[in-house]
């Protein structure tokens, strides 16, 4: 398995994220971002782009 680490989670690092989650074989293991992780989800959850992500 790959491990994936994602220094900065915004619009591309998001983006990145929805993809690694889709693929086997693949596997996040760290996210570098100053925010607070709550501030971050709800980011990941609802993009103004994108829309709505409904994943757990």
């Amino acid at each position: 398995m790959t491990k994936i680490a994602i220094n900065g989670f915004g619009r591309i690092g998001r983006a990145a994220f929805k993809l690694v989650l889709e693929k086997d074989g693949l596997e996040i293991v760290a996210i570098n971002d100053l925010t607070d992780n709550e501030t971050l989800a709800h980011l990941l959850k609802y993009d103004t782009v994108y829309r709505k992500y409904n994943k757990e």
